[in-house]
């Protein structure tokens, strides 16, 4: 009988285990580096089938050794279990939209403007094809991708990291140069090509589905899936074209920043442009668009950036939008139809909207039926009668619009349009205001008022209250449950699960939302609030500047209009809003029902070197922009002016300061250097 040997047996598995988990690591890379192949640099190696072996046997090793598995195998990037509801993440650096120019010379003026911004003779730009997708981050530390958002509202966006490790172009883990930066946050373009959209229509009408309306909306739509199964299934692809905060190395121009990517394992657009003059920026928009047919993807237009990251600090950015870029929107596409009839939307300022209803037509894909025709002055513009064959388009490609009516078509049955002497939604009078294109309702208990309010309270820039749509809305008003916003918070589970399409579980989760709403920050509240000429980026500025609502609410006009970008008339719109009786009493009905207003998380300082003071900033800082710069002393209790005057108690002159400051000197007001301002901003910072 052969005896048994132990140690020659634990020294043979000890053996075997230490094989397969080298082959693992292996398995890993092998497998990174096919997917850097075919996704990224579009060239590949392999067959699928020999791809696939390679695939199997990594998750047969795995199977039989679960403690090595990790979250950046390309086994795991379908693992997440189905979620509720997403996060919300906020971006380090804002993820900023784009102005718009619609025409060739409107590309030459931005040129003619960031030269004369810049002091520069000429600027290099990169153009790149604009992609028709959804804008998202991905967040990777020391190569190992940990999170991955959609832009949301610039500053915050929803978490959205399950779905986006499902896409295969996008690696779990960055080759051995990106895996050296300790911080790496990459933005890029979420898409879906062509022929995988057809081919992904053709499959649901085999199955009797119902298409989808455009590539866009499929991969906006597919990557919002609460179970990252399905999306998964959708043929998504991502083109990284930004970075946001980077650790570890340094970028300094576009270029640089599209070829390092590629070398990281990260996707980009090969297709971009360096343009040295305005001559070669409108030469690339006129070819991409007469490409753009010929284009695997959709595309609405071309980028425009200055190349060189520094020009870009120097240039900054106002409101939502970089100074430094533009998008050139291609000319809409135009279709042919008749006009139905023109309908009255009154909204939630007591604006009554005529809408055009249309014979349905496509254009670039998507079906219209209906378009804004924003007032009655239109319509007479247009000469448009209800009967007519007119031309529509989509501004931009997104927003339908009626450009003219074909009056050699009419055959004498169209018809003249009106608009209404009373309000369609509660019969009340209507007016028309002297200098306003637009016939108001002036009633305030207008439902259809009402329903616009409630409407844009709850919308996601707001409240966010997910749940409550339009014909929930419409069911609320009607019934008479709610009638002011702080009704919202008195609805309950019963009430909820009698009306129409409700039921006990779906009550249950809008008044669990309702109840998360209930804690909602200044500016939250402020742009859902429906101020007129109160947008979010506005309803952030008056948050910071204020901090509190009854602070802002007894806050005069002269002093809203020191804001930056704040002007006369939005000054005169928020005092006249806290001004009203009955927005006082909406207010106090928030306040009554719970409503926690929490206040900015950098509110004005009580005390220190800026709270009080007057500021006025002229040439460029080095360090950040002036822009951000303000914004830094706004939060220590500063205000921000453009003009020097003997009311300023500062001048801070960065480099090739202007004529601000020789108005300091001349009326003897402290100029500050560069250093000397960042030593009161930050007086430890040299400890």
């Amino acid at each position: 009988m052969t005896g048994y040997n132990r140690g020659a047996t634990l020294s043979y598995w000890v053996t075997v285990v230490s094989d397969d988990r080298l082959e693992i690591e292996k398995l890993r890379r092998e497998i990174g580096r096919h997917n850097v192949s075919y996704h990224v640099l579009d060239r590949p190696e392999i067959a699928d089938a020999e791809y696939d072996s390679l695939f199997s046997r990594l998750i047969e090793l795995e199977r039989l050794h679960p403690e090595w598995v990790t979250p950046d195998s390309p086994t795991q990037r379908v693992g997440a279990a189905p979620a509720k509801e997403f996060a919300q993440v906020a971006h380090r650096v804002p993820m900023l939209s784009l102005a718009n120019a619609y025409s060739e010379g409107e590309l030459r003026e931005f040129d003619e403007r960031m030269r004369g911004l810049l002091g520069e003779d000429a600027i290099v730009y990169v153009a790149e094809p604009k992609l028709d997708g959804l804008s998202v981050e991905l967040v990777y530390e020391r190569g190992v991708l940990i999170s991955g958002s959609t832009r949301g509202d610039g500053a915050t966006g929803e978490d959205v990291t399950a779905n986006l490790r499902t896409i295969r172009s996008i690696p779990l883990r960055l080759n051995e140069d990106g895996a050296k930066l300790a911080l790496l946050e990459v933005r890029g373009e979420v898409y879906i090509e062509k022929d995988a959209f057809r081919a992904v229509n053709d499959r649901r009408a085999a199955e009797g589905q119902p298409p989808f309306a455009n590539p866009r909306n499929l991969a906006a739509g597919s990557l919002r899936q609460l179970d990252p199964r399905v999306t998964a299934g959708r043929p998504l692809r991502m083109a990284c074209y930004d970075v946001g905060t980077v650790v570890g190395r340094t970028i300094s121009t576009q270029q640089e920043l599209l070829t390092t990517l590629p070398q990281f394992g990260l996707p980009v657009n090969p297709l971009f442009a360096v343009c040295t003059t305005s001559d070669d920026v409108v030469a690339f928009y006129r070819r991409m668009q007469e490409e753009r047919e010929g284009l695997p993807y959709e595309t609405d237009g071309v980028v425009i950036k200055i190349d060189r990251l520094d020009l870009r600090r120097a240039a900054g950015t106002v409101s939502r939008s970089p100074r430094w870029a533009v998008a050139g929107k291609f000319p809409a596409e135009r279709a042919v139809t008749r006009l139905l009839d023109i309908v009255i939307s009154v909204g939630r300022t007591g604006v009554l909207t005529p809408v055009a209803s249309l014979e349905p037509v496509r254009v670039r894909g998507v079906e219209i039926s209906s378009a804004t025709l924003h007032n009655e002055d239109d319509i007479r513009a247009k000469d448009l009668r209800v009967g007519d064959r007119v031309v529509v388009q989509r501004a931009g490609d997104v927003i339908p619009q009626i450009t003219a009516s074909l009056p050699e078509l009419r055959d004498g049955n169209e018809r003249l349009f009106s608009m209404p002497s009373t309000c369609p939604s509660c019969g009340s009078p209507v007016v028309r205001l002297e200098d306003e294109a637009a016939w108001r309702c002036l009633n305030t208990t207008c439902p259809a008022r009402i329903k616009q309010s409630i409407w844009h309270f709850a919308s996601k820039g707001a409240l966010d209250v997910d749940g409550l749509g339009g014909k929930l809305i419409d069911q609320l008003v009607d019934r008479g449950l709610v009638v002011r916003l702080g009704d919202l918070f008195r609805l309950d589970r019963g009430t909820l699960a009698a009306l129409d399409r409700m039921g006990p579980k779906s009550a249950d989760n809008l008044v669990q939302v309702l109840d998360r709403a209930r804690s909602v920050s200044l500016a939250r509240l402020l742009y859902g609030l429906g101020i007129p000429e109160v947008g979010a980026a506005t309803a952030e500025l008056l948050a910071r500047r204020a901090g509190f609502l009854d602070r802002l609410s007894e806050t005069p006009r002269e002093e809203l209009e020191t804001i930056p970008s704040i002007g006369p008339r939005t000054a005169e719109a928020v005092v006249d809003y806290f001004a009203n009786k009955e927005n006082q009493k909406t207010l106090a009905d928030l306040l009554a029902v719970g409503l926690h207003i929490t206040p900015p998380a950098a509110g004005p300082a009580a005390e220190g070197p800026f709270v009080g003071k007057r500021l006025v900033f002229t040439g460029t800082l080095s360090v950040m922009t002036r822009d951000e710069a303000a914004r830094r002393v706004q939060e220590l209790g500063a205000t921000v002016v453009g003009s020097v005057s003997r009311r300023t108690d500062y001048v801070v002159a960065g480099a090739e300061p202007g004529a601000k400051a020789d108005a300091a000197r001349d009326l003897g007001i402290p100029l500050l250097s560069e250093a000397e301002f960042f030593d009161l901003l930050d007086p430890h910072a040299h400890d």
